[in-house]
């Protein structure tokens, strides 16, 4: 038996519910996300603690990211009761918009320890590349 020792968190817990203001009733928040680039890479890094693998959906339109995860309850027989339930359930859903100097078409994504991994290179034509300057006595004289 999981014992509480908080005797207002039920309190707090009922008026999440009625108020929409968290809560498993309520539409789960966002899913926090770090951002960053790691060399040639942009890299998200998505908590999905509790979320299966398969429950995970990407998907990539135009220059939009969506990562859609649903958490669901846990499985178990009809004598199962649940005694405290304080993890949101449901859809959690994350739009990116992407720059137009990401190369979309080979994004890769991991899953481990909770974390989606999701890395997008830079495309060829936004990497930085050095310009040689010529010698003007390289050029050809145009005679009239």
């Amino acid at each position: 038996m999981l014992m509480r020792t908080d005797p207002f968190r039920e309190l707090d817990r009922i008026a999440q519910q009625f108020l929409g203001t968290g809560g498993t009733w309520s539409r789960p928040s966002a899913m926090p996300m770090d951002a960053y680039r790691d060399g040639d890479d942009y890299v998200l890094a998505l908590d999905l603690p509790g979320v299966s693998p398969d429950a995970i959906d990407i998907d990539v339109e135009r220059n939009m990211l969506t990562v859609k995860a649903e958490r669901r309850p846990v499985a178990g027989s009809d004598e199962v009761h649940m005694e405290l339930a304080e993890r949101p359930l449901g859809v959690f859903s994350r739009q990116v918009v992407l720059a137009d100097t990401l190369d979309t078409d080979n994004i890769r994504a991991d899953y481990e320890a909770g974390v989606l991994t999701v890395r997008i290179p830079v495309s060829e034509r936004a990497k930085a590349r050095k310009i040689t300057v010529g010698n003007g006595a390289d050029r050809k004289q145009i005679s009239s």
